[in-house]
């Protein structure tokens, strides 16, 4: 089994080797990852000036580039053969609801891995105890007799200890709205700059939900797919379109 693994928050992090050491029992591993963050970057590529990668170590590689230069670059020119999955992750954060339109996290995979705590400075055993349960789950996937096409998991980790986690549950996505997330301030030449972040995020959603999970301390397993068609919309066209 080849194994690709990638993140967005970059190649020095926490989060990247605790899914290294989570997917190195499985298959062979090879890494190919940002050389800095490159959050909320989603499908962006790197279209004005050449990528370069850095090797690291045997099949570990660095790149100045976005995780989809990443995945890219690792498939059409750094691996002999194409990987069977793409693991990507574990990003320091949440990816849930509406963020997975544009997380890089989300962006690179067959399966995408986050971990819903806060600093993960502060949290980092804590996520290092849910090695041994997200192996569990990746191996329990890599099993699977088919998987469909065209389709990535995005698994989200609740912030807890592993013996804590009440299992996994498979779910959709939820709804997230941010609220005072622009900061207006000023350079040191008094000109007026904003910074995108922070304020306050609000969810809503179904029981089954992904946000839901996390909160009664489940592992959320939401199967996504790239078409992003509103068939229902298609379904009911003759009622909304006249032709001429």
């Amino acid at each position: 089994m080849r194994l690709l693994c990638t993140n967005d928050d970059g190649i020095l992090a926490q989060g990247l080797a605790c899914l290294i050491e989570a997917a190195e029992p499985l298959g062979e591993i090879t890494v190919v990852a940002p050389d800095r963050e490159q959050s909320a970057t989603s499908h962006s590529l790197t279209l004005h000036h050449p990528i370069r990668p850095i090797e690291r170590g045997e099949r570990r590689y660095q790149v100045d580039g976005t995780p989809t230069d990443c995945v890219m670059l690792a498939v059409e020119a750094l691996m002999p053969e194409r990987p069977d999955f793409v693991l990507s992750g574990i990003n320091h954060g949440q990816n849930m609801g509406e963020d997975v339109l544009y997380s890089g996290t989300v962006a690179a995979p067959s399966m995408a891995i986050s971990f819903a705590g806060g600093d993960l400075r502060a949290d980092v055993s804590m996520l290092r105890d849910q090695i041994a349960p997200l192996r569990d789950l990746i191996r329990h996937v890599l099993s699977l007799p088919s998987f469909p096409e065209h389709t990535l998991l995005n698994i989200n980790l609740p912030p807890l200890r592993g013996d804590d986690i009440m299992g996994v549950r498979l779910t959709r996505l939820g709804r997230r709205v941010y609220s005072d997330s622009l900061k207006p301030m000023q350079d040191p030449w008094g000109r007026q700059i904003y910074w995108i972040g922070g304020g306050s995020i609000a969810w809503s959603g179904e029981e089954t939900s992904d946000f839901r999970a996390i909160q009664e301390g489940y592992i959320s397993v939401t199967p996504l797919h790239l078409d992003l068609t509103h068939h229902a919309m298609l379904a009911s066209a003759e009622r909304w379109w006249q032709h001429p």
